[in-house]
């Protein structure tokens, strides 16, 4: 296992719901990294950072991430998973609130990474939004 793929594993374990550590999380990004949902075109930096995996925690308290395949070279890590937990929190949207459903989702992702000197420069999250949007019950079929 590389040093870059050891970094990546670390920072989806400090981003998993039981055991959150968003300090551990946001130290694993450089001054200037970022993260951004490519589904939403949101961008998040610093502290922004810790609060997004916060939220989604609190949406998705036993969220998880099961990765599937880790590909490697160099400084660019592609990891394709799956990012499963239950609706048990409210979750915003850009429609409104939506209040918990107790529906389980399981989205299909492919996260892109760019580390420079053992620091994420930049996280890319492609999520198929669409498919949450459906398992909760809110998307068209």
């Amino acid at each position: 296992m590389t040093r870059n793929e050891e970094i990546i594993r670390g920072l989806y374990a400090a981003a998993e719901g039981p055991g959150l550590d968003a300090e551990k999380f946001v130290s694993l990004f450089s001054e200037q990294g970022y993260m951004q949902d490519m589904a939403t075109g949101l961008k998040f930096r610093g502290k922004a950072l810790g609060d997004a995996i916060v939220g989604i925690t609190q949406t998705f308290p036993d969220l998880h991430r099961e990765l599937f395949a880790i590909d490697v070279a160099e400084d660019v890590v592609v990891v394709e998973l799956a990012i499963r937990g239950t609706h048990t929190g409210e979750l915003a949207l850009p429609s409104g609130t939506l209040a918990p459903t107790g529906k389980a989702i399981d989205v299909p992702t492919c996260d892109v990474f760019r580390l420079e000197n053992g620091k994420v420069t930049a996280f890319h999250c492609y999520n198929e939004a669409s498919v949450m949007q459906r398992q909760l019950g809110i998307g068209s079929d």
